[in-house]
C-alpha cells in the first residue's frame, strides 16, 4: 500500500506502511510464535489476511482548523491539526462521508475545538459503515451548544448523506486527551446500526465496541465458532462479549458442521447456552436486541466486572467452556489463575496482545494453547489478533 501522507511526513501512525503485505502478516506470525515459543506443541493454523487498505470500519478523526477550513484527521506534537480525510485505510463509503462532514462544518459554521487555546465546540467526528454501507456519525462536543444547529441541518445532511442512519452528539467537556464522554443525545429516530457478520445483525449502538476490521472480524468469529463447534460444550461463558459477538455466534450454530456458508443454522437453538458478560451496559443492550431479533432463547447478557463474574459463581454454575477476549491488557492474575484452577477444560482465547497473552498462559500451566491463527485485524501496523484453543493437561 501507498500513502501520499506517511511519503509526506505528515502521518507516520502506519509503522509498517510501504512493507509488502505478505511480509508484513508473515512477521507478525513470527511475532507471535516466539512469544509462545514455550508451547512447542501449537497447531498453527495459516495466517488470515483481508484487504491491506480501505478496511477500517471506522474513523476517529479529530476536528481543527477553522469553520471555514476545517482539519479533519489528527494533531501534531504542538496540537494543530493534519487533514487525513484521503486516508488508504478507511473504507471509500467513510472517505466520502467525511467529505460531505467537512462542508457541514462549514455551512453550519461547527465551530472546531482548538487544543492550544481551549476555545471552539466540535472536537472529533466518529464515523462507522456497516457492510451494508449504512452509516453512523457521532459529533464529539465540548457542550450543547451546537446541538440545535446539528439539529437544524440534520435533514441536509441526510439529502447529501442518503446512506445516514444513527446520528449523535456525544458530549466531552474535559480537556483532556478522552475520546469521548458519558452523555449521548440522539440526532435521529435509529439508535443502533447493524453490522452483518456471518448472517447474524449485530446491533451497535453508539458506544458500544466493535472490531474495527469487519472482513477479519468476521473470520475470528467463524474460527471460534468451529473450535468450540469442535469441543461441542452444552453451557458457555464468553467473557469481555462486548455485543455479543463470539456468544451469539457460538448459540446461532455458526461453524457447525456442514454450515460453510456463515450463517446462523436453524433448529439448533436450544442445544447450547450461553452467557455474555461485558462491564459496558450498552453493549451489553447492542447484544441483548441482536439475540432477540434472532429469537435465541439459550442466550443471556449481563453487565459486570468478568472477573468478578467468575470469581462469584458457585460450582454449580460454571460451564463447559469459557470464551476470553480480554482487552490489550490481558485476562490479569486474578482471573487467569481462577481459569487454571476451575477445572473447565476448554478456553479459546482471542488476544489483541500476544504479549498479555503469553503472560496469561504463564499463570495457567494447566491450559495448554492447543491451536493457534493470527489474524491480521491491523494492516499497515505491528498490531494483530491471535485466537487460540487452550485445552487442560490430562
Amino acid at each position: 500500500m501507498q500513502c501520499d501522507y506517511y511519503d509526506a511526513g505528515r502521518c507516520r501512525s502506519c509503522s509498517l506502511m510501504g512493507q509488502d503485505h505478505a511480509e508484513q502478516v508473515a512477521g507478525k506470525e513470527a511475532h507471535c510464535r516466539h512469544l509462545l515459543a514455550a508451547h512447542p506443541d501449537i497447531e498453527w493454523l495459516e495466517p488470515f489476511a483481508g484487504a491491506e487498505s480501505g478496511f477500517r470500519n471506522k474513523a476517529k478523526m479529530v476536528v481543527s482548523g477553522t469553520t471555514r477550513h476545517p482539519r479533519i484527521g489528527i494533531l501534531d506534537a504542538d496540537g494543530h491539526g493534519i487533514d487525513l480525510r484521503r486516508c488508504g485505510l478507511i473504507t471509500p463509503g467513510i472517505a466520502e462521508a467525511l467529505r460531505v462532514l467537512s462542508n457541514l462544518i462549514r455551512a453550519a459554521r461547527l465551530t472546531p475545538y482548538d487544543v492550544p487555546t481551549r476555545t471552539g465546540e466540535l472536537k472529533y467526528l466518529l464515523v462507522t459503515e456497516a457492510p451494508s454501507g449504512e452509516l453512523m456519525v457521532r459529533f464529539v462536543l465540548r457542550s450543547e451548544a451546537l446541538v440545535p444547529v446539528l439539529r437544524e441541518h440534520l435533514p441536509g445532511l441526510i439529502e447529501r448523506l442518503p446512506t445516514l442512519r444513527v446520528a449523535s452528539a456525544n458530549l466531552q467537556p474535559a480537556h483532556k486527551a478522552v475520546l469521548e464522554g458519558e452523555t449521548e443525545i440522539p440526532l435521529t429516530a435509529q439508535t443502533s446500526l447493524t453490522m452483518e457478520v456471518n448472517g447474524i445483525g449485530l446491533h451497535l449502538l453508539p458506544r458500544s465496541f466493535f472490531q474495527t476490521n469487519t472482513e477479519v472480524g468476521a473470520a475470528l468469529y467463524r474460527q471460534g465458532a468451529a473450535w468450540v463447534d469442535e469441543v461441542g460444550p452444552a453451557s458457555v461463558w464468553d467473557l469481555y462479549c462486548g455485543v455479543g459477538g463470539f456468544a451469539l455466534h457460538l448459540a446461532a450454530g455458526v461453524g457447525r458442521a456442514g454450515n460453510d456458508d456463515g450463517a446462523p443454522r436453524a433448529g439448533t437453538l436450544s442445544r447450547r447456552r450461553v452467557w455474555g458478560i461485558e462491564l459496558s451496559a450498552e453493549a451489553v443492550a447492542s447484544a441483548e436486541l441482536t439475540r432477540d431479533e434472532l429469537g435465541l432463547d439459550g442466550v443471556e447478557f449481563a453487565a459486570g466486572d468478568a472477573t468478578a463474574f467468575a470469581l462469584g459463581a458457585k460450582p454449580e454454575e460454571l460451564p463447559e467452556m469459557v470464551v476470553v477476549n480480554p482487552p490489550r491488557r490481558g485476562t490479569g492474575a486474578e482471573l487467569a489463575g481462577w481459569l487454571e484452577a476451575s477445572g473447565i477444560r476448554h478456553v479459546l482465547y482471542s488476544s489483541c496482545n500476544a504479549v498479555t497473552l503469553a503472560k496469561d498462559l504463564e499463570l495457567m500451566p494447566s491450559l495448554k494453547p492447543a491451536k493457534a491463527r493470527v489474524m491480521d485485524m491491523f494492516p499497515q501496523s505491528n498490531h494483530y489478533e491471535v485466537i487460540t484453543l487452550l485445552t487442560r493437561a490430562a
